[in-house]
């Protein structure tokens, strides 16, 4: 068997390995050639017997051969992040929300679970469908809690030493010196300031968004009409999915019950009977509820290594926070209205009309409830990425450059925490970014 040979020169190997292993994967039959030992001396560069450096060309094949006994092996590059990707879409203020699930999957599901059901006896509801809490879920409701405490008392510390600029205009904000110079401005008599931003201080409500539900003492019981909504007291969103969840605080009670609910209708039931039930023992929390600082002792950490470490257990109870409120909502519904910002813990909606959003005059300012998801129940702030908080400023023509992450990261990361893995493609952590507009343009 003979080998047709070209007249590339071995001797030129070495620009071989500037190919893709896409386009040029190597392999050589072992009939004809073999490799020698790596730590050979007379070993090429791509590990080929001394016979090979004389030819001029060799087979090429989508396999690597390793030994005459081994079968054949491919090359599989594969990444589960992305080097780079985009923040989530800001839907304007005329746009709908889509729907988490489709409203046909939806409806196909629902004849599905019908027909399956039919013919066969109903089965008692599970928790908390039947008014009782799900006991499992009530030590990760305390953590929730407690989470969401520790990540309002360190962002208080934090941003002491970390700069954070919000808009005069709109509710921009920036995490740097000073603030950035991109025209996005939409606020006021944007137009007259050719979309600039006017950069003032910012507080925590800029960082954290004040999201507040109706506070439900009875999760099961009739909605809210529309003459309620000033006499039911309304707190933040997450805090009521953990009261739903179990945690026990005085100022807002909730409505326990020991026996499943009795269902009459579809809409319609009774509370069991349970007098004959011993009195309820006292309530132990897993956990002690923490509690805000008063701001007299909000004091700024005394050394980098305080704030560093500051900084990585705020992001814990970041990503503590919305995994917890994430497993909550699985049990415990949640909607949020496709038009507005509004959202209700709860199975429906409620009935007050409040909804200002676009066309609400159709809709008599009703609410469009839909499920609601994590991003929904605790909205992150996407704030331009710093790539050197010490370095040059940012560029507003090498915009596409920069990465976006959640203000809370972004605050982390530049007191020193070590970013997570699933924000380091939205923050383009891997992309180089030219030092100057000409060497931008020569980005192919």
């Amino acid at each position: 068997m003979s080998i047709t040979y070209s007249t590339l020169s071995w001797s030129d190997a070495g620009s071989l390995s500037a190919f893709s292993p896409k386009i040029v994967p190597f392999g050589i039959p072992m009939n004809q050639f073999q490799f020698l030992n790596p730590n050979s001396s007379s070993s090429s560069c791509f590990g080929f017997s001394a016979s090979l450096q004389g030819s001029s060309r060799v087979q090429l094949d989508s396999r690597l051969v390793l030994s005459k006994r081994s079968e054949a092996l491919s090359f599989i590059v594969r990444s589960d992040h992305p080097q780079n990707a985009d923040a989530p879409k800001q839907y304007s203020k005329r746009e709908k929300k889509p729907f988490p699930v489709p409203i046909v999957d939806l409806r196909r599901a629902a004849r599905e679970r019908v027909k399956n059901n039919k013919d066969k006896p109903k089965r008692p509801l599970p928790p908390p469908k039947n008014g009782m809490v799900v006991k499992s879920l009530v030590p990760l409701a305390y953590k929730v809690y407690n989470a969401r405490i520790r990540l309002i008392n360190n962002l208080h510390r934090l941003m002491k030493v970390v700069r954070v600029n919000a808009c005069g205009w709109c509710n921009e904000i920036h995490v740097g010196p000073y603030g950035h110079p991109f025209k996005s401005c939409k606020g006021p008599n944007a137009s007259q300031r050719k979309g600039h931003h006017e950069w003032t201080n910012s507080v925590l409500e800029d960082v954290i968004v004040p999201l507040e539900a109706y506070h439900l003492y009875d999760r099961l019981g009739k909605r809210i009409r529309h003459d309620e909504r000033f006499t039911i007291p309304r707190v933040p969103a997450v805090v009521e999915l953990c009261i739903q969840g179990g945690v026990e605080i005085p100022e807002f009670p909730a409505k326990r019950r020991r026996k499943p609910i009795i269902r009459i209708g579809k809409s319609e039931f009774v509370d069991a009977d349970e007098t004959e039930l011993p009195d309820p023992e006292p309530h132990i929390p897993p956990e002690p509820l923490l509690t805000e600082l008063p701001p007299s002792e909000i004091t700024p950490p005394s050394s980098e290594e305080e704030t560093v470490s500051l900084a990585e257990e705020t992001l814990q109870a970041w990503e503590e926070m919305r995994a917890g409120a994430k497993k909550l909502m699985r049990m415990y519904r949640v909607r949020v209205c496709g038009y507005c910002p509004e959202v209700h813990v709860g199975p429906t909606g409620h009935k007050a009309q409040n909804c200002g959003a676009f066309k609400h005059q159709q809709r008599n300012g009703q609410h469009g409830w839909q499920s609601a998801v994590l991003d929904d129940l605790i909205p992150p702030r996407y704030v331009w990425h710093v790539p050197d908080v010490n370095g040059p400023p940012m560029q507003r023509e090498l915009r596409s450059f920069y990465g976006q992450a959640p203000a809370v990261v972004e605050i982390c990361a530049q007191a020193g925490a070590e970013v997570p893995e699933q924000y380091r493609a939205t923050m383009r952590l891997e992309v180089g970014i030219p030092s100057s507009v000409q060497e931008a343009e020569m980005v192919v």
